[in-house]
């Protein structure tokens, strides 16, 4: 008996076309060139950088990492070094590793967005799309994120078309409006959302018995909210079918991206995993595909919201 053949793993992100589902997650891996050291980065469907203010941003104080059980907290605080710097130090050594790029962008006002957009829009063809970070805060709305509000949302998605690039709006799984502000995403302008970023968490340390993060409070990742980001795709896919939907949350093995595939993710985002293997987004990929050829799957597609029929 022949071996079943392979399964076509190209996925289509609004305009964006991806010879297969598995990206980078914002944050988690630099600004992605650090990962050539690894593997082959055109092996990926995108690699997405860490996001970029307009500026160069210091982040917040240390301690900024902290193990938690099945993942970690994070209080990095978005330190980068601002759109213009990256666009003449980081782009080209990403271009030079044949990636697929996306630029995560992210301001505290609306403005702030609306400039790096118009930065970001020099940046060469290799940028394929620019992902709108909504899920940070929002300095003139101090009670929410962005992406806690339909009309912040808004804004800020019709301010990052600017960049001249299809638009994906990362949203956060701290509202339960996350289905209706992905709609509200997609009516402003945005190809895609992705679902969904970190839950706000804090840890204690005994000993101080003050917060251990710098910053006190921050965000968990890992294999212990794959449950949930699950369910917040499962959720946005039941509302928004047609909206192209990104699924991202503690995903360590191909298996995971099978089951965001059936919750309605036509691609995902490896983040934490990368964090203790450098070569997890290549084994993520790897173990997907030989599960969809194992399941004598043509299309990879095949699999996007079966959950819901």
């Amino acid at each position: 008996m022949k071996d079943a053949p392979k399964t076509n793993l190209a996925t289509e992100i609004g305009s964006v076309s991806l010879p297969n589902p598995v990206m980078t997650a914002s944050g988690t891996s630099g600004q992605g060139a650090e990962l050539a050291n690894y593997f082959d980065l055109s092996l990926l469907g995108a690699i997405v950088v860490k996001s970029l203010h307009i500026e160069p941003w210091p982040g917040n104080p240390p301690p900024r990492l902290h193990p938690t059980p099945a993942g970690m907290i994070n209080s990095v605080g978005l330190e980068g070094p601002g759109v213009r710097e990256w666009l003449n130090n980081d782009l080209p050594l990403l271009e030079e590793a044949g990636a697929r790029i996306v630029v995560s962008i992210w301001g505290r006002t609306v403005e702030e967005f609306a400039q790096a957009a118009k930065e970001l829009a020099q940046a060469s063809k290799s940028v394929i799309a620019v992902e709108v970070n909504a899920s940070c805060p929002n300095l003139e709305d101090r009670k929410n994120l962005f992406a806690h509000s339909l009309e912040a949302t808004k804004e800020v998605v019709e301010v990052s078309l600017a960049a001249e690039r299809p638009c994906w709006a990362k949203l956060s799984p701290n509202t339960p409006d996350l289905p209706q502000i992905a709609a509200v995403a997609k009516k402003a302008g945005a190809e895609a959302v992705t679902v969904a970023n970190t839950l706000l968490g804090m840890t204690i340390d005994l000993e101080t018995r003050k917060p251990l993060l710098g910053a006190g409070r921050g965000g968990v990742s890992g294999p212990a909210v794959k449950p949930i980001a699950v369910r917040s795709v499962f959720d946005t896919y039941a509302e928004n079918p047609d909206l192209p939907i990104i699924g991202v949350g503690g995903i360590t093995k191909g298996r995971d991206v099978s089951e965001f595939m059936m919750a309605g993710a036509a691609a995902i985002q490896v983040g934490t995993a990368t964090f203790a293997n450098p070569r997890a987004s290549k084994k993520i990929l790897k173990e997907f595909s030989k599960w969809c050829k194992d399941q004598s799957l043509e299309e990879m597609n095949q699999l996007i919201g079966a959950a819901h029929e």
